[in-house]
């Protein structure tokens, strides 16, 4: 295993991809592929996984460390998120990561907290769930995955891939639709949700969990789970009485779990097409939740796929 350097700043990380791009260039004669993972470290084997499926499709595997404050509606949550940069290189290095971009906020953000001025904004879409329990935070988002994009962008004739994780659905929606609005040369690819033995989504969040909060938190996924198997089963999305079962589980402080448009994020009503009267399920939707446990919000989603066409009424 050999531990990919930590590049620091914006001039030496663009140096290190433009010769990495040409060695390429020149020892194999094709352009290559760029898959750049961003993170926030504190990184756990979802992100393992993640830069795995980066390695597969990619010729040159770049991984980011900032913990971005633009997207922090709680300064006690900022503080605490975990830290731990040395654990992080050396998974990243296990899983076969080139090059690794790992600013300080100066660097990010000269002036801060005064700058950045200017920011990006997430609009509309940025609005619902997360983005309306914690304003702003998808704007932030937006703001320093666009920063990233243009920072890690490779000289032509590079493809440039960015890879992130299913269980942040709405985060991949709004980026999605983020790249083509703003015509941003760069395609997102998603790797599935990582859990572990219990169910539990994979988060650096989950570190801070003590053992009665992990035990409550399986709530979580079970609720999910639930609901997924009402789809593929034919029968009526029972999201009432998961919200119910939830809301009364010890240890769990539920903010939402909803049924939503994969593309727009709306919520689905019966009726709607998608969801018939009597709670049914017609096409691919998302089921999102996040609750807090202890003293973390944990968010989760699981993709809610008919496994055969039911009669609308």
């Amino acid at each position: 295993m050999i531990q990919p350097q930590a590049h620091t700043t914006i001039p030496s990380f663009r140096a290190a991809l433009a010769e990495a791009v040409a060695a390429h260039l020149r020892d194999h004669g094709n352009a290559p592929t760029v898959g750049l993972v961003p993170t926030m470290g504190a990184l756990h084997p979802g992100h393992g996984s993640l830069v795995d499926a980066a390695r597969a499709a990619s010729d040159i595997v770049v991984a980011s460390i900032f913990v971005n404050p633009l997207q922090f509606d709680d300064d006690a949550d900022y503080l605490h998120y975990p830290r731990t940069p040395q654990q992080d290189l050396a998974l990243l290095g296990v899983h076969g990561t080139d090059l690794v971009f790992a600013p300080e906020i100066a660097e990010m953000y000269p002036g801060y907290p005064d700058a950045p001025l200017i920011r990006v904004s997430a609009g509309e879409l940025g609005t619902h769930w997360e983005g309306g329990a914690r304003p702003g935070h998808f704007d932030g988002v937006v703001t320093v995955v666009t920063k990233l994009f243009n920072i890690i962008s490779p000289p032509a004739p590079a493809r440039f891939e960015a890879w992130f994780g299913a269980k942040d659905a709405e985060q991949v929606a709004i980026i999605t639709r983020m790249i083509a609005d703003l015509n941003l040369d760069v395609t997102v690819r998603t790797a599935p949700t990582v859990r572990d033995e219990n169910g539990l989504a994979r988060s650096s969040r989950n570190q801070r969990l003590d053992e009665s909060d992990y035990a409550a938190a399986q709530a979580i996924p079970a609720a999910l789970f639930a609901l997924r198997e009402d789809a593929e089963s034919g029968q009526p999305l029972g999201l009432a009485d998961q919200v119910a079962e939830l809301s009364s589980a010890d240890g769990v402080e539920l903010d939402y779990l909803v049924v939503v448009d994969p593309g727009s994020l709306r919520e689905l009503q019966p009726g709607d097409g998608l969801l018939d009267d009597h709670g049914v399920l017609h096409g691919p939707a998302l089921a999102l939740i996040a609750a807090r446990v202890g003293p973390v919000r944990l968010i989760d989603n699981v993709t809610l796929n008919p496994s055969r066409s039911q009669p609308r009424e």
